[in-house]
């Protein structure tokens, strides 16, 4: 009983120390990340509002998140080059916040784990002090407390002991410590209240502003950001609502298929992904292949874009991707990596039903203009290697079902030589295809050009809704090879309408 209580009280002083230091540490942590295309610092809070600090010249947002934690995130650099383009990137990213919500409460959770292993060893210290002191030692000491034995040394070392604990508590807490004066005090106005003649959705109704900053231009900027919210989230939702209607248009795979949706040139609408997916499921995907260009210039703000791209396809049994050339450098590549995702580096992998895939990032890289750079290989030489290394497979009785790359052309020597049933590829925003080739050793393949999955104009294609026609495409597979091919239009008007099956004859 005596070894229950002992261990019971080390316990309840282990928590006495640990609970409130792990409370501490959380709620004066902070980590930085990337949200809504900035670089930005993330802090929890107990007060449940996400509380945005979009810096000294426009006005904070906050609004409730149903619980106790809060986050602030204030935000730094970014690469938009006006503002009426950063206000259309936080409308675009708002009307589908899922994918960074997610990314920050990833944040937010990592730091809880930090905070409670900091509570949780800070909180040992006196469990294992009493444990290195030894029961002879507290018993000595109880002794000299009972009879009054207190030697000089003693009391100093009692003194200095609790004079370390009050100073430690004192920095940390630092009572009378007077807040610095403010050139404005907060004022929390609801958005349709700072702004009465500016509509705001009524998904918004419970978000607040901060006041002091309703300039002529923040008002303009505000008005612009609410349309491109208002415009997307209604364009791209009605697009899922008409899914049904699509879905009859589909083909259904037999038992023994597996069927893949292939999407490319993105370029970061994230609004489409949703779509996609619900297209995809009534077709019964359950891979995707991507062919790149998910991003306009493949930087580390773009990652707004990867995410969501990932949530939308998370469960599927395999996600397949190659970088584009406009997946600039080498972070679109790392980062679906680190998601999870399958990267293709010219190694032949098997991820779904026997399916042989093979890939390679593109070579070039673009910026925003028309121009194209080559980096290490040339175009030339990497279709030439693709197709060595297919052509050798295929001679050691492990053909290449699918070779995915982000232009076809990439894939067209080792279709010409009969080495692969099919290459499939994005690049151009148009469909191309599916023709069919016989090689040069007799056998027969396809190649297929996707459209834009993004409806991308040119390299951006973030805004309320789509800039041109957009498409993705159903791949079935059978005995782990393609069988046949159904791309999916969407108009800018938003119909939308399912191609015909086209049954692929490889001989």
């Amino acid at each position: 009983m005596r070894l229950l209580l002992r261990a019971l009280a080390l316990v309840a002083a282990w928590l006495v120390v640990a609970v409130p230091t792990a409370l501490f540490a959380f709620t004066h942590g902070s980590a930085e990340t990337v949200v809504a295309s900035h670089d930005a610092e993330v802090r929890p809070t107990l007060d449940g509002r996400v509380h945005l600090d979009l810096g000294p010249y426009l006005p904070d947002l906050r609004f409730p998140v149903g619980g106790r934690v809060g986050i602030d995130v204030e935000v730094g650099k970014t690469t938009a080059s006006t503002t009426t383009e950063l206000a259309q990137r936080y409308a675009a990213i708002a009307a589908r916040p899922q994918a960074e919500e997610r990314r920050v409460g990833e944040v937010v959770a990592g730091l809880a784990w930090r905070a409670a292993a900091t509570g949780a060893g800070v909180g040992l210290v006196a469990p294992v002090l009493w444990w290195l002191v030894g029961p002879a030692r507290r018993h000595e000491l109880v002794q000299r407390v009972r009879g009054g034995a207190r030697t000089r040394r003693g009391v100093l070392t009692g003194v200095v002991a609790v004079a370390v604990v009050v100073g430690g508590v004192l920095v940390v807490v630092r009572p009378g410590e007077r807040a610095p004066d403010r050139v404005q005090d907060p004022t929390w106005l609801p958005l349709q209240a700072a702004y009465p003649d500016v509509p705001v959705p009524p998904e918004l109704g419970d978000w607040q502003v901060q006041g002091g900053l309703f300039t002529q231009g923040t008002r303009r900027l505000l008005a612009s950001a609410l349309d491109t919210f208002d415009k997307s989230t209604v364009f791209y939702d009605d697009l899922v609502d008409r899914v049904p209607e699509v879905a009859e248009q589909l083909r259904t795979p037999a038992e023994d298929e597996t069927v893949a949706v292939l999407v490319s040139d993105r370029h970061d609408n994230i609004g489409m992904d949703q779509v996609v997916r619900a297209v995809a499921d009534a077709a019964g995907v359950t891979v995707v292949l991507d062919a790149g260009d998910d991003t306009s210039t493949g930087q580390t703000w773009e990652a707004f874009s990867l995410d969501s791209l990932d949530a939308a396809f998370e469960g599927y049994d395999a996600r397949v991707a190659i970088a584009g050339n406009h997946d600039n450098g080498s972070f679109v590549g790392r980062y679906l990596a680190d998601l999870g995702w399958t990267r293709l580096e010219g190694e032949p992998v098997e991820e779904f039903g026997g399916v042989r895939v093979t890939g390679v990032d593109d070579p070039r890289s673009s910026g925003l203009g028309s121009w194209r750079d080559e980096t290490g290989l040339s175009f030339r030489e990497v279709e030439e290697s693709i197709a060595d290394d297919v052509c050798a497979l295929d001679a050691d009785d492990q053909r290449i079902a699918t070779l995915l790359v982000h232009d076809a052309n990439l894939g067209r020597t080792a279709l010409a030589r009969g080495c692969t049933d099919l290459v499939l590829a994005g690049h151009l925003h148009v469909q191309v295809g599916p023709d069919r080739v016989v090689g040069e050793n007799g056998r027969a393949g396809y190649t297929y050009t996707n459209g834009t999955t993004g409806g991308a104009a040119y390299a951006l294609a973030i805004g309320s809704k789509l800039r041109r026609d957009a498409q993705f495409t159903m791949v079935t597979y059978r005995d782990g090879r393609p069988v046949g091919i159904q791309p999916v239009g969407v108009r800018t008007d938003g119909r939308m309408q399912a191609e015909e099956y086209v049954e692929l004859d490889l001989g």
